[in-house]
């Protein structure tokens, strides 16, 4: 015979309540997980070069495009290597006077905008310091790309944020090194002391995805759909809508 008082129905309520929670966990835990199944995967190979300013700009339009639609895709983002001037000197040169020796009188007027567009972003274009190969950033890209896609979008943020604001120079050791510690990237000395490591695989991504482009960024989406240019948010949003459907 079943005696009610108040310790049992204490006890089962307990027990209903546990079991309730269990349950709202079980589904809540369900559903993110059919939610995340059906997100669907947007592949990014962007090439630039580490000295190219509108590959910054780029670069904040498509992490903008992306916050605003990463309840709805997945992403995979990879940086490939572009040399702008292949035989940029190791050793650097004076930023302004390369930039009047290759444009000109137009020099002026192309640092002038730059600077708005990167204010635009709450960024000072910053035309200080010294500017010269990019070779050894593209190596150590590729070398944060072994240890995630994650280290190796970051690296490439502080690298860009370093040369354009800050007036660091693309080729100083230390620099990279410093870049490499802000991301979390092991083994970033060892791999840069030996001036073939990643050298191979520079080259390899330079022919692959390079030889057929005249200039950067450029991004190829899911392997078909191809941007050029330091487009706007919106045109990488309406690039992610095409290829998913």
């Amino acid at each position: 015979m079943f005696v009610f008082n108040s310790t049992t129905f204490k006890s089962r309520s307990f027990e209903v309540s546990v079991l309730t929670k269990k349950y709202c966990r079980y589904t809540k835990l369900m559903a993110q997980s059919a939610s995340n199944a059906g997100k669907k995967l947007i592949k990014i190979d962007v090439s630039s070069d580490s000295v190219c300013p509108w590959c910054f700009v780029g670069k904040k339009n498509l992490d903008k495009a992306v916050a605003l639609s990463k309840d709805q895709y997945d992403f995979e983002i990879k940086w490939h290597p572009f040399l702008l001037n292949p035989s940029a000197p190791k050793e650097g040169i004076n930023k302004k006077d390369y930039y009047k020796s290759k444009f000109g009188s137009r020099a002026d007027q192309m640092h002038a905008r730059m600077a708005e567009v990167f204010k635009g972003h709450g960024l000072e274009y910053n035309l200080s310091g010294l500017t010269g190969s990019s070779l050894d950033s593209h190596r150590l890209i590729f070398f944060a790309g072994k240890q995630g896609s994650d280290k190796q979008h970051n690296l490439v943020e502080e690298l860009f944020d370093g040369y354009f604001t800050q007036g660091k120079f693309i080729g100083d050791r230390d620099f990279l090194l410093e870049s490499a510690r802000k991301v979390g990237l092991e083994g970033a000395a060892e791999f840069l002391d030996d001036p073939n490591n990643g050298l191979q695989e520079v080259n390899e991504e330079l022919g692959k995805y390079s030889a057929n482009i005249s200039g950067v960024p450029h991004y190829v989406i899911n392997g078909m759909h191809q941007l050029s240019g330091g487009q706007p948010a919106e045109v990488f949003l309406r690039a992610f809508q095409v290829v998913a459907n």
